[in-house]
């Protein structure tokens, strides 16, 4: 096993400050028909080979930053890739990494018996915010080979490049928090569809959004951020998708969702700067949206 300090050497006053106002969670609210089946499935794969490292060393190592292992209480990372069926031999992909926040888990976690694609920008984009963050999500490879060395970057910009990973190779694709990034693109449909090609039959799309007001028409441009739940569970279907599970894992109660600066109101963007900043702590981050869904065999 690679030489990896672990959460031990964590400082105490972090992992106290990351256990502080933690939004109201739950495990699992619906599961669909095909639930228990896929779970058995995931237990019946991993139970065939051991990662180097687990899931709750990764997410607490040294390799992540301080701010990076705060969010953790918000983003709840191992839950999540469990409800997603994550394994140490997945093949995975995963839509849009930005800065890295989720390779700095699933890659090391999949490294030794699996494969790691990040489906990033467009290296081609002339937009320096694009070619800025490309530039630091490789110097994040770069700097811990030992945990990134066999990580595979394709380019994700509909409609030309669209291929994330050979078609039909991929167990699990993931994306989170992006959907509403593509609505005013006009790219999720093409997007949805990429992901389907990209996955196994079988496989599965585990997806994370700010959840929406249902009660609220949805803004085809999510100007918000805001997504209704509903309304991305029918672009997936329109791409081919089957909803397998929803969880509410990532689920926060006291997030309002009427904003006036959208959910960029609250950490860990607080467009508002000191104005009401105590008031948007203790909501914390955005009530999301956790969904699993099916790419059919046939």
């Amino acid at each position: 096993m690679t030489a990896f300090r672990l959460p031990g050497l964590i400082p105490l006053a972090l992992l106290a400050f990351a256990g502080c106002g933690a939004p109201e969670q739950a495990a699992q609210e619906h599961a669909g028909a095909g639930a228990g089946e896929h779970a058995s499935h995931v237990e019946e794969r991993s139970a065939a080979v051991e990662p180097e490292w687990t899931l709750e060393d990764l997410i607490v190592g040294d390799h992540r930053s301080p701010e990076h292992i705060a969010r953790n209480q918000y983003r709840n990372p191992r839950e999540t890739l469990e409800f997603f069926g994550l394994r140490p031999d997945s093949i995975v992909v995963e839509i849009f990494p930005s800065g890295g926040w989720y390779t700095e888990v699933i890659a090391p976690y999949v490294r030794e018996h699996g494969r790691y694609y990040a489906a990033h920008w467009d290296p081609d984009s002339e937009v320096e915010f694009i070619q800025r963050g490309l530039r630091n999500f490789r110097d994040k490879l770069e700097a811990r080979p030992e945990l990134y060395d066999r990580v595979q970057m394709t380019a994700l910009a509909p409609p030309e490049k669209t291929e994330i990973a050979p078609p039909g190779s991929a167990d699990l694709v993931v994306t989170f928090r992006n959907i509403h990034n593509w609505m005013p693109a006009g790219t999720a449909d093409a997007i949805f569809e990429a992901m389907y090609r990209a996955l196994k039959p079988g496989g599965v799309l585990g997806v994370v959004e700010h959840r929406g007001n249902p009660e609220v028409p949805q803004d085809p441009r999510a100007r918000s951020g805001y997504v209704n739940e509903d309304y991305a569970i029918a672009m997936a279907e329109r791409a081919g998708f089957v909803l397998d599970a929803r969880s509410e894992i990532n689920a926060n109660r006291r997030d309002t969702k009427d904003y006036e600066g959208g959910v960029w109101t609250l950490p860990p963007t607080l467009r508002r700067g000191e104005e009401d900043r105590e008031k948007y702590l203790e909501i914390g981050e955005s009530d999301r949206f956790t969904l699993r869904f099916i790419k059919p065999e046939h």
